[in-house]
């Protein structure tokens, strides 16, 4: 008898589906409401960091990079 069935695979799937749908819902309701078509202040205040949190860890990657050696652009075979 094998683990993966046709019987699993179907089980699987709608349990998946069936909590995928009850996640995204409380998901949205621990999310607050946009008043007047226009996000909350925290909302913005968030998306504003992240943004920032991205940028700097970008920045900081790139300079790792160049300090030790620079991008060879190759895929690893030194000659």
């Amino acid at each position: 008898m094998s683990i993966v069935n046709r019987r699993n695979a179907v089980l699987g799937w709608a349990t998946w589906k069936v909590h995928k749908r009850r996640v995204k819902k409380k998901a949205r309701q621990a999310v607050p409401a946009v008043e007047e078509r226009r996000p909350n202040k925290a909302a913005i205040a968030a998306a504003g960091a992240a943004a920032l949190a991205g940028s700097v860890l970008w920045r900081k990657g790139r300079r790792r990079t160049a300090a030790a050696g620079g991008d060879s652009g190759g895929d690893g075979d030194a000659e």
